[in-house]
């Protein structure tokens, strides 16, 4: 466990009594203070994982340390560190808002503290409502409150199970904003989603898991550095057989049966290496003319944090 990490999870293996692997020897470590998004497609093994983590279900192999205590010879410690939003609220729909979160603290054992409820509910714009029952809550609000409920024991560690499956893109994004408030408070927060655009937004570090196995854990910026790409195609005149030695210097490749060429570079976002771009496709386009290489139309595209995963799946497919 590294000094910085406030979750360790070494070499964890989850088997079912089916027989089904829903875990492979999964290694990770969660930084103190970061949003980490675990990307997957369904079935992939995200919520298997966030629950081992939480001491929900047994690992079948491995171990998990919360700010080092491990998980199963230590729960309660563990546990309490936790915050454990899920999907969907369990059957309270006669309960108030206030009650609800109130409890929710409470079977952490720790003793009563209104001001931190009221501090909760405060910041995520539901002490208007902490009269109301849960049943004449809108969805959203709903969702607000699973929040309020997993804060209610102020722990050092939240975790989002598909925070904003269902919900609108606007209050999609003030769940964002709720988020990020919460980890500038000094909150570790661990969201699994399938929303692309979440983890692209959000995301400190992005992992990404695939039947069980945990496939690539990378800073995000420096993943889109290392596999976005923007592409230059370019569309012939008279199409080639083979890139001209000439031309070898520049990542290009031929496609449409050798009607276009693609020229690939680096999706970075600075604006010297923007300039870097523009130098060198100017160099690309004099050499191409200088080679008596004509094209009729050109056009420009960069591959999304989307294409990225899709990509990742396909590899290990």
């Amino acid at each position: 466990m590294s000094e910085h990490a406030v979750i360790a999870v070494e070499h964890l293996g989850k088997v079912y009594s089916g027989g089904f692997e829903a875990l492979k020897d999964v290694s990770l470590d969660i930084r103190r203070g970061e949003i980490f998004a675990l990307l997957g497609p369904n079935g992939a093994g995200k919520t298997t994982l966030i629950s081992v983590i939480c001491g929900l279900v047994n690992p079948t192999s491995g171990r998990v340390l919360v700010d080092g205590h491990d998980n199963v010879s230590d729960f309660r410690a563990a546990r309490e560190r936790i915050g454990l939003v899920p999907q969907e609220l369990t059957n309270e729909a006669f309960v108030t808002v206030w009650d609800t979160v109130s409890f929710s603290r409470g079977l952490f054992g720790k003793p009563k503290d209104p001001a931190h409820i009221e501090r909760v509910l405060r910041s995520l714009s539901l002490w208007e409502k902490r009269r109301n029952r849960l049943i004449t809550l809108s969805g959203g609000m709903k969702r607000r409150v699973l929040i309020a409920k997993a804060l209610a024991h102020e722990p050092e560690i939240l975790f989002l199970d598909e925070p904003t499956a269902g919900v609108d893109v606007e209050l999609r994004r003030d769940m964002w904003e709720v988020v990020r408030e919460l980890r500038n408070s000094g909150v570790t927060i661990i969201l699994t989603t399938h929303y692309i655009e979440e983890a692209e937004e959000m995301a400190d570090r992005i992992g990404v898991i695939r039947r069980g196995e945990l496939v690539l854990v990378e800073e995000k910026r420096a993943l889109m550095r290392k596999l976005g790409r923007k592409e230059l195609t370019l569309h012939l005149h008279s199409p080639l057989s083979d890139v001209p030695d000439t031309l070898a210097h520049h990542d290009l490749a031929l496609a449409d049966d050798g009607h276009a060429l693609v020229y690939r570079y680096d999706a970075s976002r600075t604006d010297a290496d923007e300039d870097d771009d523009t130098a060198n496709i100017a160099g690309l386009l004099a050499d191409l003319e200088a080679a008596g290489i004509h094209f009729k139309d050109l056009h420009t595209r960069q591959s999304s944090l989307e294409e990225i995963f899709v990509s990742l799946v396909k590899e290990r497919q």
